[in-house]
């Protein structure tokens, strides 16, 4: 009966926590640059006083889906797709150096070059700053050049390069902000060379067909145990039933 129960209640919870993760993918379908959350539970025993059969089943870390979504054609100046393995170096709250795959930018009113999560995008000397224009370009080596507001053409001059670095997925983790740093704490290796593709974006990685297949299955799932846990909570009654009207 414990182990039953044990098994019935840590399998729900474990479940419970699938399903965030799901949710949390399914969320975020449209979102581009999105890397899909993926989850699996692990077992351990429990310590201390109580059967030897008591094991708890968790959910593990999994990481992320680290596969292309699809590029998106936008046509907009100010947005780019990364090469694979490569990822834009951003500033997190606290200033600290932080990468996604996001490359909807836009220039905000203070002049600063932002994600759409509004993170600030970094340069070789920090946070880009684009000066009043008339016209911006990327360039694929991630340069970003100007025709200044009321000038011509021949006034066209750079302002900046965008840090893009190489890191593989397995060196990363994502922070609950949403943003990837290198599991060591180290800054990733920046890269130079043709590294963006202009005027579109990558799009979210996440298979919705999958996804809500896959939550079907956990609810399913969920349901079973809890009805586990009832069946075993009526069978400990009718044995206790049992006991006293043999007492």
């Amino acid at each position: 009966m414990d182990k039953s129960l044990y098994v019935a209640m840590t399998g729900a919870s474990a479940n419970l926590r699938a399903q965030a993760a799901v949710s949390q993918n399914l969320a975020n379908v449209s979102t581009p640059g999105f890397r899909a959350l993926l989850s699996h539970t692990e077992t351990f025993k429990i310590e201390g006083h109580g059967l030897k059969s008591r094991f708890d089943a968790t959910r593990a870390d999994g990481g992320f889906d680290d596969r292309m979504g699809p590029l998106l054609s936008t046509g907009r100046d100010t947005d780019v797709a990364l090469r694979e393995g490569l990822w834009l170096a951003v500033a997190d709250t606290e200033g600290q150096e932080a990468y996604t795959r996001g490359g909807e930018l836009s220039v905000n009113q203070n002049g600063l070059l932002v994600t759409a999560s509004g993170r600030s995008v970094l340069g070789e000397n920090g946070p880009i700053a684009i000066p009043p224009h008339a016209k911006l370009e990327i360039a694929g080596d991630g340069t970003i050049s100007v025709v200044p507001l009321g000038q011509g053409p021949e006034t066209q001059a750079i302002v900046a390069r965008i840090k893009v670095v190489e890191a593989p997925g397995r060196e990363l983790e994502r922070g609950l902000d949403g943003l990837f740093r290198r599991a060591d704490g180290e800054p990733a290796v920046p890269m130079a060379g043709n590294v963006l593709m202009t005027g579109m974006v990558e799009g979210s990685n996440v298979n919705a067909a999958d996804a809500l297949v896959r939550m079907i299955e956990l609810a399913r799932s969920f349901e079973m145990q809890v009805r586990s846990i009832k069946t075993a909570d009526e069978n400990a009654r009718s044995a206790n039933s049992l006991l006293r009207m043999s007492g």
